[in-house]
């Protein structure tokens, strides 16, 4: 049996360095550094992201037991508009921060990582400012996709 993604990748420590590199290359990415850069940003961004990421791929329920369900993130970042570029960019964004993090380069594992970041996207751009379902679950990602 296969570990999870998150015990593949490494653990919290990988998806805090994958976090914090993914926010790194957002804030030097022209189109992509304006959300990532405001004043009154949450100083533990980098941290919960690493947290939802990580519960998301297997890990502990850290983010929806100190930040909320699933629903609270995506009406966090839903609602925007088209910002279907700024979705291809974060998503290169996040590949190459995989690269930067030093996460296991396997090519099932990659393919996993990307594949997951083009739905999340997808659905973060699928809901409008109040179109988000109360009590969205965390969804969790696998080898094989998202599991039901």
């Amino acid at each position: 049996m296969r570990p999870s993604l998150f015990e593949f990748a490494g653990g919290e420590p990988a998806f805090l360095a994958l976090a914090t590199a993914h926010h790194v290359r957002c804030l030097a990415d022209p189109e992509l550094n304006h959300p990532f850069s405001h004043p009154d940003q949450d100083p533990r961004h980098v941290e919960r992201l690493a947290a939802y990421w990580a519960e998301v791929m297997g890990g502990p329920p850290r983010y929806s037991e100190s930040c909320g369900d699933h629903t609270a993130m995506l009406a966090m970042h839903s609602g925007n508009g088209d910002m279907s570029d700024l979705g291809r960019r974060f998503v290169e964004c996040f590949v190459h921060a995989a690269d930067d993090a030093g996460l296991p380069d396997d090519p099932a594992f990659r393919a996993a990582l990307r594949a997951y970041m083009e739905w999340a996207v997808a659905e973060v751009l699928s809901y409008p400012d109040d179109g988000v379902p109360a009590g969205l679950s965390m969804p969790r990602w696998t080898w094989d996709g998202l599991r039901d």
